[in-house]
């Protein structure tokens, strides 16, 4: 396992305590000046609107209760003070008894990050502004279109499609394109 990649792991905490163990964590980064080791720390939460007594209300609601994901370099420090953070019971995939755990794989934490909004990863695009384009997923799978314009801090294209006999300007995710050759 390499040393030096930034990776994400589950760390198991109180159930109930994930945004306290994430300021402590945070905290303890700050003042052992480890931001070169550890980076994001999040929360698997969403907001929800319920209605009571005829009131809109927000509730949050903990996706994974009793677990933070931390984006780090496993080294022996970082693995170390993430581990003696109070409140964290451990890494979820670590056999124990000193062994690193493993880290999430990039299709699971990504599939998270997505429907949390945070973005992990830019995708390398081999398409520009006028290049014709495939739809790879969605609604739209399997049509061609021409990519009008790339909108990099989205991630996502704007692709003219013909529907209904007329052209349509669509956005579409970067990563649900692919370039067609000719």
């Amino acid at each position: 396992m390499s040393e030096e990649k930034k990776q994400w792991y589950v760390v198991n905490t109180y159930a109930g305590h994930e945004n306290k163990v994430k300021e402590n964590l945070e905290r303890r980064i700050e003042t052992m000046g480890l931001q070169d080791a550890l980076f994001q720390i999040v929360v698997a939460e969403e907001v929800e609107l319920e209605y009571k007594n005829g009131k809109e209300v927000e509730k949050t609601y903990n996706l994974f209760p009793g677990y933070l994901f931390v984006e780090m370099i496993m080294t022996d420090e970082a693995w170390y003070v993430v581990r003696n953070t109070p409140g964290v019971t451990g890494f979820i995939g670590s056999s124990g008894g000193g062994a690193k755990p493993f880290p999430v794989a990039d299709a699971e934490i990504e599939v998270i990050l997505r429907r949390l909004g945070i973005k992990k990863k830019h995708v390398q695009i081999d398409y520009a502004v006028g290049d014709r384009v495939k739809i790879l997923s969605g609604p739209f799978t399997g049509s061609e279109g021409t990519v009008e314009s790339l909108n990099d801090e989205n991630q996502s294209a704007t692709v003219l499609l013909i529907l209904f006999g007329r052209e349509t300007p669509t956005d579409i995710s970067y990563a649900d394109l692919e370039k067609l050759e000719f």
